[in-house]
């Protein structure tokens, strides 16, 4: 059913602990595809169900795509997004690798602005790191049980309040190498942003946490030795000579704040590189000080410090088992430029409301 607008009092009580995930903004915006009519006009709803056929395509292929994005609001009040227009283009890429139908990037943006227009009360101040979690999302909505790309669609966006990933302070994380399970495979979806990839890492997530760690980390399909992604951020390594290393793009997501981190990589000292990384060198560095510090990152956590790694039941610490300084440094910069605290001399932001 359709949630009711909630009172001011009732928005301010989630506001203050708002979780992530847990909660939802009073509205919507939704637009529907076919393959006759093209789009329709996006339009503000009231948050509530969308209704498919229990034959729709979503439901029996997993034809769907989404993403991820924050908007921030800033010491004067207004609401800024970071970097909104590569979600937008990955959006488009990902409906290509789905067989969806592609969102013209205004659009995209447009459907963006418009949620954070109708419920711009929900965006929470900075304190914190708080955010408002914004998630468009398209999916197949023709009732067809015939295995071929939908000739309807449907995209939404919605918003939650978020509120920040390490509400105790930046802690680090011990991952676990997976060397039984993929991600993904080489001309598969690995660069979509599609919930089956999420989906087909859920049990090694389980796997992982019943041996003591936080997240897992995949190899590569094929040789079980390249390092990929953790389960649901794009992972980096630093290296003591002054190299920020991240796996190339191919198989793994595109994703904002990794492109962001090797852009501001250079302003801390570190030439960033993107290359092959084997998870021996990666053991064998930490053992013996040429790899310094590894974190993951993405958006929800922005940069999150590995502190240790399981391998073949061998579990190894990263530097000295502490958060490194350039994971902290790196992601106390662009925190300040995302709440509005450094100069964005990247032109990353963008003010919406």
């Amino acid at each position: 059913m359709s949630i009711d607008v909630r009172t001011p009092a009732e928005r301010d009580a989630i506001l203050a602990d708002p979780g992530f995930g847990r909660h939802v903004t009073d509205h919507m915006v939704v637009a529907d595809w076919s393959s006759t009519g093209g789009w329709t006009v996006p339009r503000v709803t009231p948050y509530g169900p969308l209704t498919l056929q229990p034959s729709a395509a979503v439901l029996h292929y997993s034809q769907e795509i989404f993403e991820g994005l924050k908007a921030y609001r800033h010491a004067d009040g207004g609401i800024h997004l970071f970097r909104p227009e590569r979600n937008a283009r990955r959006f488009a890429a990902s409906a290509r690798m789905l067989a969806l139908p592609e969102l013209a990037e205004q659009d995209f943006l447009d459907a963006v602005a418009a949620l954070l227009r109708a419920d711009h009360a929900w965006v929470p101040d900075g304190t914190g790191e708080r955010s408002l979690y914004l998630r468009p999302f398209t999916v197949a909505t023709e009732p067809f049980l015939g295995v071929r790309a939908a000739a309807e669609a449907t995209f939404a966006v919605i918003g939650g309040p978020a509120g920040a990933y390490f509400p105790g302070g930046v802690t680090g994380i011990g991952l676990w190498v997976s060397t039984e399970h993929s991600r993904a495979a080489p001309g598969g979806t690995g660069a979509a942003k599609c919930g089956g990839n999420y989906a087909a890492g859920l049990a090694a997530q389980a796997e992982a946490k019943a041996r003591g760690c936080d997240q897992v980390l995949f190899l590569d399909a094929t040789e079980h030795r390249w390092l990929e992604e953790a389960g649901t951020m794009n992972v980096v390594v630093v290296t003591a000579d002054g190299t920020l290393a991240t796996p190339p793009l191919g198989t793994i997501l595109d994703g904002v704040t990794r492109h962001s981190v090797l852009t501001l990589a250079p302003e801390h000292g570190l030439v960033p590189v993107e290359r092959p990384i084997a998870i021996d060198e990666v053991l064998r560095g930490c053992a013996d000080g040429s790899v310094t510090e590894v974190f993951a990152v993405g958006t929800a956590a922005v940069v999150t410090p590995v502190t240790s790694l399981v391998h073949a039941g061998v579990t190894t610490t990263v530097g000295d088992g502490a958060p490194g300084p350039h994971a902290l440094a790196i992601r106390e910069h662009l925190t300040d430029i995302q709440y509005g605290r450094a100069a964005d001399v990247h032109g990353w932001m963008r003010r919406v409301v």
